[in-house]
C-alpha cells in the first residue's frame, strides 16, 4: 500500500496523494507508516492530502488530523473529488484547494523521503528566518542560510554562501553525509544523529566541510588538512 502514496513538495509544505484502492483504514495506516519511517524529514511539515473520489466523514478526517498532530505534522488541506469529503473538510476548517497563484515548484522544497538519495535540489536564493528546505537527497544553496532558517537533507548540504542557520545532513541516518559552506557558522549543525554548535570564530571565515570523525562532528578547510574547527 505504501507504493500507492505519492509525496511532492509545494510552497506550503507537502502534497500527499493517496491511491483510492483499498480501504481508508489501510490507506491511513500506510501514510502513518511512511511518516514513522522518516520522522526527521516529516517533523514540522504542513500536509495537504489529495484523496481522489474517496468519501470520508468528519470523524475520519478529525481522527487523522489528531494522529498526524501527535507526529508533529499539521493537516491543513484536503483535496477531493467527493462532495462528502469536501464537506467534511470544510466542517473542520480545512482548506479544500491549493492557492492557484503560486507556481508548482519553488526553491523551498519538501519531497518524498523514499526517492533516490543521489538526487539533488538547487535553491538559488537566500533562506531567511522561518524558511526551510527539505529534500531526501543532496541540497545545494546558492545564497546564505540566515539565522532561523533550516536545511534538512537525506544526503549532503552545500551552501555557496554563509551558513548561519540550522543544517541537518544525513537526516535519515547517513553518517557519511557532509555539510559544506563558504562561511560555516551555524546555530546548530547535525549529521545523522550527532549534533554540534558553531564555536567562536578564530581568524577569517573560509570554505569549510563538516563531517563525522570517530563519532564527533569536525570541520576542516576544503582541500586543506588541518585542525578541526568544529566538534561536539
Amino acid at each position: 500500500m505504501s507504493d500507492a502514496i505519492s509525496i511532492k513538495g509545494i510552497r506550503e509544505g507537502l502534497l500527499v496523494t493517496l491511491s483510492d484502492a483499498g480501504s481508508w483504514s489501510e490507506a491511513s495506516r500506510a501514510l502513518l507508516a511512511r511518516i514513522e519511517q522518516s520522522v526527521d524529514f516529516f517533523k514540522g511539515a504542513r500536509l495537504a492530502l489529495a484523496l481522489g473520489p474517496r468519501p470520508l466523514s468528519v470523524t475520519d478526517l478529525s481522527n487523522l488530523r489528531s494522529v498526524l498532530s501527535e507526529h508533529n505534522v499539521a493537516l491543513w488541506a484536503v483535496l477531493s473529488d467527493s462532495p462528502a469529503t469536501m464537506n467534511s473538510a470544510q466542517s473542520l476548517g480545512l482548506n479544500i484547494a491549493l492557492p492557484s497563484t503560486l507556481p508548482q515548484q519553488q526553491p523551498d522544497v519538501e519531497t518524498d523521503p523514499e526517492e533516490d538519495r543521489e538526487s539533488a535540489v538547487l535553491a538559488q536564493r537566500t533562506l531567511r528566518s522561518g524558511r526551510c528546505v527539505r529534500h531526501p537527497g543532496h541540497v545545494v544553496i546558492i545564497g546564505d542560510v540566515n539565522p532561523g532558517a533550516e536545511v534538512v537533507a537525506g544526503g549532503n548540504i552545500v551552501v555557496w554562501g554563509r551558513l548561519r542557520g540550522v543544517a541537518h545532513a544525513g537526516a535519515d541516518g547517513d553518517e557519511a553525509a557532509v555539510v559544506c559552506a563558504l562561511d560555516l557558522s551555524p546555530m546548530q549543525l547535525r549529521i545523522a544523529g550527532h549534533i554540534a554548535t558553531s564555536p567562536s570564530r578564530k581568524g577569517e571565515a573560509g570554505p569549510e566541510m563538516a563531517r563525522l570523525k570517530n563519532g564527533h562532528i569536525v570541520a576542516e578547510r576544503w582541500g586543506v588538512r588541518g585542525k578541526s574547527a568544529n566538534e561536539e
